[in-house]
């Protein structure tokens, strides 16, 4: 192997090994590889194979969205076989609605599937600082709190699951990756989308690319200080529902004691105990506001009212049917 391809192996392996310990105590443990032809998972896959023989699979998710979706999961077959790597396409159907959204959705949902059917211990992505720094300013233009500010974590969970998300090459850039890619002499598939100047983030990836003077790495790292500051207020969120939120009979009722940070993120969670589904941020913090300046409010199905014991959550009543 050449010296620059064991450095990068060694490297990956490093970053690797820090966020997935399990790893040295189960030599036969595996991991299962999301990888859909693009430069970024391509790379993932190389270094992932070389750093691991033996103990990774692939999965390529076919959202049937474009015509060369079939094409690009069938080579990336191929590459796989050419490196003894098992690998498995997944098509999924997309539902109606947010395209990008949906399709994380089914995505997510059949690799989650693929991992538990094929025993693998983790599920590992391609995401890197770039993405990081795009999502955080993306977002920083939508005016998001920390929730939505916060940085895509080094481990996670696959979504509605236990399954662990790895996400090793957060500390590469995403030119880095395409250089590993072309020294392989590997040809990537191209996202039409990702040069789309319809998709927001298509346009801000082409302003960076003239803005040298914006440090991307560092950007990234903010995004990962944000995610800490975010598993922080989630901690105090936690603690201040304990002490400060009961139920009595149908409702419920909060007394609360913590910022205004904590006390939106509780209101969230007793809306979305009573409610049944999970409130939008702006419309929670409207409630915040209007509870604070002592105002009945509605929230979904719910009906909040301020008082001397604090914020009182009562279903609303039922409508009656109009009269003949």
């Amino acid at each position: 192997m050449p010296l620059r391809a064991t450095v990068l192996s060694e490297r990956f392996a490093v970053a690797l090994d820090t966020l997935w310990p399990e790893g040295r105590r189960d030599p036969q443990a595996r991991l299962g590889l999301a990888v859909s032809g693009g430069p970024d998972s391509l790379a993932l896959l190389l270094l992932a194979a070389s750093a691991l023989p033996g103990r990774v699979e692939v999965a390529t998710v076919d959202h049937r969205l474009r015509a060369a979706s079939a094409a690009e999961a069938a080579e990336v077959a191929h590459l796989c076989e050419s490196l003894g790597v098992p690998h498995s396409t997944l098509a999924v159907a997309v539902a109606p609605g947010n395209v990008q959204a949906e399709a994380r959705r089914a995505r997510y949902g059949a690799l989650a599937q693929w991992i538990e059917a094929r025993g693998l211990a983790a599920l590992v992505t391609a995401h890197h600082a770039d993405d990081q720094a795009e999502t955080l300013l993306l977002r920083l233009n939508r005016a998001s709190g920390v929730a939505g500010l916060a940085g895509t974590r080094a481990r996670g969970t696959v979504p509605d699951s236990e399954i662990p998300l790895l996400r090793p090459l957060l500390g590469w850039r995403r030119a880095e990756l395409a250089a590993i890619v072309d020294e392989a002499g590997i040809v990537a598939a191209q996202d039409p989308s990702n040069s789309d100047d319809r998709f927001d983030r298509a346009r801000l990836r082409k302003a960076l690319r003239d803005a040298e003077w914006l440090d991307i790495e560092a950007i990234a790292e903010s995004a990962s200080h944000l995610a800490d500051a975010d598993a922080a207020l989630d901690w105090a969120a936690h603690r201040e529902w304990r002490e400060a939120v009961r139920t009595e009979g149908p409702a419920m009722i909060y007394r609360p004691q913590a910022p205004r940070a904590v006390a939106v993120r509780v209101l969230a969670r007793v809306v979305a105990r009573l409610d049944g589904e999970e409130p939008r941020g702006s419309a929670v913090a409207r409630l915040f506001a209007g509870l604070v300046a002592g105002q009945t409010c509605s929230i979904g199905n719910l009906v909040a009212r301020p008082s001397f014991d604090g914020w009182t959550f009562t279903p609303a009543p039922k409508r009656r049917p109009p009269k003949d």
